[in-house]
């Protein structure tokens, strides 16, 4: 059985942190998902980890629906959110709907994810009340990137922090079931975290969040050369991957591989009778 929205709420309301991370195709859901991960996000994310685009505002629904389908069908028991690409809620209430149950009807998703606070709100609550679990998104919000003028922490000003706390109690206001705080001053993702009844997940928001959310390539280390401030890295995989396929270049190269434990073998009478029949009808086209 899937972990649950309401069971991340228990989950706060026992003190438990909650672990989160992405996944963008099945085996690694199924990796994640044995590892004891209660929530897997499919986040558009993928637009740069995985598909190799500039920023998250150019991967499509068609994109994000095909890895959601993978996640769910690579994973048992975590709950998995699926972010709704840019432009796919914001146009029209009535799109963002039609948008959200796909992700639950044809990607299997228990749960969607969408950026924003006032501006989105509303469609929050419609999307609730029309039986989609929703995730909220507030702090650095990728998909306003554009806007932003860059990756930046955000809710440094009075202003600016005043508007994330009033956002985060109106997201929960309109039924969301837990909330994302995005590269925001950690004493701030605390003051939200205890402001709100829903869990808060963090990534670069401080311990004082209910739980962390990692992109799963940053911590595994498979994106050398890049790595966030509130991203650890817990393994080197890129450099571990790197290693082998050079080990099995030159064992191609040298024709050590493939050795006999990894060939199949044929009866010794039959290979003759094929060799024979080959030289007698002018089979080969290999010089002489």
């Amino acid at each position: 059985m899937r972990v649950t929205p309401p069971d991340l709420r228990r989950m706060k309301e026992r003190g438990e942190r909650i672990p989160v991370l992405t996944a963008y195709d099945a085996p690694t859901a199924r990796i994640l998902d044995e590892a004891g991960i209660p929530v897997l996000l499919v986040g558009d994310s993928l637009a740069m980890v995985v598909l190799g685009y500039e920023n998250t505002t150019t991967v499509t629904m068609a994109e994000m629906l095909h890895h959601t389908r993978a996640v769910v069908r690579g994973s048992q028991k975590a709950l998995v959110v699926a972010d709704m690409p840019f432009m796919s809620y914001t146009v029209t209430v009535e799109r963002a709907l039609d948008n959200a149950a796909r992700f639950i009807q044809e990607a299997g998703a228990q749960a969607v994810k969408i950026e924003g606070g006032e501006r989105v709100a509303h469609t929050i609550r419609r999307m609730v009340d029309g039986g989609v679990p929703v995730m909220g998104h507030l702090g650095l919000t990728p998909q306003q990137v554009l806007n932003l003028g860059g990756y930046k922490v955000q809710g440094r000003s009075v202003e600016s922090a005043e508007r994330i706390v009033r956002d985060a109690i109106l997201v929960e206001e309109a039924g969301a079931f837990a909330l994302v705080l995005e590269c925001i001053p950690a004493p701030l993702g605390q003051l939200v975290s205890e402001s709100l009844r829903i869990p808060t997940i963090g990534i670069g928001a401080g311990a004082g969040c209910d739980g962390q959310v990692q992109v799963v390539h940053d911590i595994l280390g498979l994106c050398p050369g890049f790595q966030p401030k509130h991203a650890k890295v817990y393994a080197t995989l890129a450099e571990e991957i790197g290693q082998a396929v050079g080990r099995y270049a030159e064992e191609v190269r040298t024709n050590r591989f493939p050795a006999q434990e990894q060939s199949y073998g044929m009866d010794a009478d039959l290979v003759r009778v094929l060799r024979e029949r080959i030289r007698s009808e002018g089979w080969s086209h290999a010089a002489p």
